[in-house]
């Protein structure tokens, strides 16, 4: 066996984007799962020798994006790949502002498609994959913000947060499994994307910290995209995955 497989979230931009872009090799099957599909993935993945799954799919309903999945995994052949791996890696941050002024639906969208999908993500892709001989794994893209509270940013710090405390469990249930998933929640640092540029733009008087984001900019602190993702993957792949469930790529390893 030498065919990998990758489930993927949130492939339509940013690092999500960057990520699937640079899992397109010789070997690679990548399923992605985002609102839009991405046209240039598509050439890419024919002239890289990769296989390509795209399926325009809404995260907010995790039941039916997750209930698509486990369908999917359960048409495989249980010993086609090596390795199959689920990166939980979409989220959205809702309008930002304090608790007193937030929409019900704004909140309610933003915890399920960065909590909710994930878990029942996740769920399907364990269950599905439990007697198959591949290594397993899941990374779930958190965010400093959910260790450390923020101000007007209280539904993508509680999302980042549920996470990574969901991760914590996810792994002390799969360590007492014989060939268990190694898990781990990966803050992949200060990137320069889309949801960079909705910080900086947020109104200051209902963002404290909306300064600190833009001194970030100016001062050339963000990480790229293409970088971030390279600095994920690699944690994706080091020997001790899954060891510190929690994790940063800036820690020391």
């Amino acid at each position: 066996m030498t065919q990998h497989l990758f489930i993927l979230t949130g492939a339509s931009r940013g690092m999500g984007l960057a990520m699937a872009q640079q899992l397109l090799q010789p070997g690679h099957t990548l399923l992605c799962l985002s609102r839009h599909t991405h046209d240039a993935l598509v050439a890419q993945a024919a002239s890289s020798d990769a296989a390509l799954v795209q399926w325009s799919q809404d995260l907010a309903d995790g039941t039916a994006a997750s209930a698509r999945l486990a369908d999917w995994l359960a048409a495989q052949t249980a010993d086609a790949y090596a390795s199959a791996t689920l990166i939980n890696n979409a989220g959205v941050i809702p309008r930002i502002g304090p608790v007193r002024d937030a929409d019900a639906a704004d909140l309610a969208h933003a915890l399920r498609v960065g909590l909710e999908a994930p878990r029942q993500l996740t769920a399907a892709f364990l269950h599905a994959t439990a007697h198959w001989p591949a290594a397993r794994k899941v990374l779930n893209i958190s965010s400093g913000l959910g260790r450390r509270a923020m101000a007007s940013q209280a539904a993508y710090c509680a999302a980042k947060a549920g996470l990574d405390h969901f991760t914590r469990c996810l792994a002390l249930e799969e360590a007492l499994k014989p060939g268990g998933a190694k898990v781990c929640a990966l803050a992949p640092g200060v990137i320069d994307t889309d949801m960079q540029v909705q910080l900086r733009g947020a109104d200051a008087a209902a963002f404290p910290d909306r300064a600190r984001f833009v001194g970030l900019k100016d001062r050339g602190l963000l990480t790229s995209p293409e970088a971030a993702a390279a600095q994920v993957l690699a944690w994706l792949h080091r020997a001790d995955f899954g060891v510190n469930p929690v994790a940063d790529v800036r820690d020391a390893g």
